[in-house]
């Protein structure tokens, strides 16, 4: 791990009003704007410039957030674009350079990486309808715009839209496994809630007291294709991060649970044990 120095600026001095982050040493800084703080941001002149942008939002038949990843020559007349003719996002950051360094070889190829990057680790539905080009670039730029990539990558997760960030890959010690009828999943409880791993397999069908809530999350996990019918069950087709132990213990079992009990370690200990008695 390498130790960051980040710093969040305020203009107005709202948490949830446009922020810009920035690694100290880097030449990178993000802004990010609230859809409704849009025209406000007409006052920021560093969006009036080259750099690649992330529109991100929910839709209400997706599990997964959304994001659309576009680049432009002046980003905030592109933000105003998108605000008249773009349904399906709330907040808007984008990358620049605080150098004014960025040409439009650079901001293409960073869209083009970007939608590869998000695409590969899947944690976020992609908005996009057409799929970016890899442009030319020479190979010491390249370098340099992975360096890029990756200043972007922790900023976005540091702003709370972590689309870059891998899902933690099991660890056969850590592991805690939910199993009932023909269910049987494996997953561990990490920084950002619990993590289903892929392969877990999942009851086919709800019981009667599941709960509209249980039942509209399962649909959604099957339409985004998180959830895939095999025979008689339901498979995980990627590791997927619950908002909480309960919340994928129910998903597994079809039924109202209580995940703190349900997901056991290899000596049977039930997560409520292990991390919250343990001490």
């Amino acid at each position: 791990m390498n130790p960051k120095t980040i710093q969040i600026f305020l203009p107005d001095g709202s948490p949830s009003s446009i922020r810009i982050a920035e690694i100290t040493s880097s030449i990178v800084k993000l802004v990010s704007v609230p859809r409704n703080k849009l025209d406000a941001a007409d006052k920021r002149d560093e969006l009036k410039n080259v750099g690649v942008y992330f529109l991100i939002g929910d839709d209400e038949e997706k599990a997964k957030p959304i994001v659309y990843i576009g680049e432009a020559e002046d980003c905030y007349k592109r933000l105003k674009q998108h605000n008249k003719n773009k349904d399906n996002w709330n907040n808007a950051v984008v990358a620049i350079s605080k150098t004014n360094n960025f040409t439009k070889a650079h901001v293409k190829y960073l869209e083009y990486y970007c939608y590869v990057k998000a695409h590969e680790i899947g944690r976020w539905e992609i908005d996009n309808s057409n799929i970016p080009t890899k442009p030319f670039v020479p190979e010491p730029m390249e370098a340099d715009l992975f360096d890029v990539y990756n200043t972007i990558k922790i900023l976005l997760s540091t702003l709370g839209f972590p689309i870059f960030e891998e899902i933690p890959k099991s660890k056969r010690k850590s592991v805690f496994v939910c199993k009932g009828k023909e269910a049987y999943a494996e997953g561990d409880y990490i920084d950002e809630g619990f993590v289903v791993y892929k392969g877990s397999k999942a009851n086919l069908t709800e019981t009667q007291s599941a709960g509209e809530w249980l039942i509209n999350l399962r649909k959604q996990l099957i339409e985004s294709g998180v959830l895939v019918k095999r025979d008689e069950i339901y498979e995980f087709s990627s590791n997927y991060i619950f908002s909480s132990p309960s919340a994928a213990a129910a998903t597994v079992l079809a039924r109202r649970a209580n995940g703190w009990t349900e997901w056991k370690n290899k000596d049977g200990k039930t997560l409520d044990d292990v991390k919250r008695k343990s001490d």
